[in-house]
């Protein structure tokens, strides 16, 4: 009998691949998957911000680094990381050369959808359709740049979220601004602004309250007006 199955393997194998391909995606329309990337090893030169390593089997991101030049030897370099599983920041100092593992993270493209009463978010898979949840702590620093049905990527690591990525530039609303005073025409005045999400940001003293703008939301800095569709 095993004679008679072994050439049904192939086929089917052929007939999967046919069918994969019939609902696969127009070229132009590419579909990212959740793979996961081999660890790659860096040294203290591809150091940058916002790169996340793993030291100790936790997922650590580069929040800022600064490298001393010494008189004899190597130089060294001083990175601050944040832990994206326990929030906490730590400073480590290094050689120059010394070598790291990158962390094996994931990018998921997810939906947010709502927040329930002790502040977790809930997002949609934009895959496969699964609810998500992140809790709290790991989205604290976001929530303010975070609107309903904005699409976000979700950083796995490990199958855990460490991170929630927001697009940037983004277009945002302004719910709150004082008007503006007539007759100031004060070259670079500015005003505080409250965003449909919840951050406040500086923008020119013309902006009215109910405009939309497009805000980069990595430094938190109003770029221009958006202009109407």
């Amino acid at each position: 009998s095993n004679q008679q199955t072994m050439p049904l393997r192939p086929l089917l194998l052929a007939g999967l691949l046919a069918t994969s391909t019939a609902f696969a995606p127009a070229a132009n329309h590419p579909v990212t998957r959740r793979t996961s990337p081999l660890f790659v090893a860096v040294d203290t030169s591809d150091i940058k911000n916002g790169l996340t390593i793993e030291l100790d089997n936790e997922p650590y991101k580069v929040i800022n680094f600064s490298t001393m030049k010494q008189a004899r030897g190597a130089a060294k370099i001083t990175i601050k990381f944040k832990n994206l599983k326990r929030g906490n920041t730590i400073e480590n100092t290094y050689r120059s050369g010394e070598k790291f593992q990158t962390a094996m993270i994931e990018k998921q493209p997810s939906q947010y959808t709502y927040e329930d009463e002790s502040g977790n978010y809930f997002f949609m898979d934009s895959q496969t359709y699964d609810e998500v949840m992140v809790e709290s702590k790991i989205i604290e620093d976001q929530k303010k740049w975070i609107v309903e049905g904005m699409e976000v990527n979700l950083i796995y690591f490990k199958g855990e979220v460490i991170e929630v990525q927001v697009p940037n530039p983004f277009v945002y609303e302004i719910v709150e601004t004082e008007p503006n005073v007539k007759g100031n025409t004060a070259q670079g005045y500015t005003k505080p602004a409250v965003l449909n999400g919840g951050a406040t940001i500086s923008v020119p003293g013309f902006i009215e309250q109910g405009s939309s703008v497009k805000v980069d939301s990595d430094k938190g800095e109003y770029l221009q007006l958006a202009k109407d569709d």
